[in-house]
């Protein structure tokens, strides 16, 4: 059984709850995300991200601050992989 790792962000606001929770098999595109986040909080900016399908996330900084944000990487198999794909790594069709 082939095992990779499984990257995880999650962003749960006090108030509205889990506003995101999306995983990411790339290790890149998940690093570009975190980066994205982390410059949208220390610039002030709203966090604002839409795939060009399916998948867009708008979040004010005023929300984005309040929230706990955590990201993680988890061991899975390819199975895993293959259920459970990415949105924002999804293909544009």
């Amino acid at each position: 059984m082939n095992i990779m790792n499984h990257y995880n962000i999650k962003i749960i606001h006090e108030k509205f709850g889990e506003i995101l929770n999306e995983s990411f098999i790339n290790k890149g595109q998940f690093k570009l995300f975190l980066k994205m986040v982390q410059g949208c909080i220390e610039l002030k900016n709203d966090l604002s991200f839409f795939n060009g399908d399916d998948f867009l996330i708008h979040v004010p900084h005023k929300y984005l601050v309040e929230s706990l944000i955590t990201g993680n990487s988890v061991p899975y198999t390819l199975t895993d992989h293959i259920v459970n794909k990415s949105k924002i790594e999804a293909p544009q069709i």
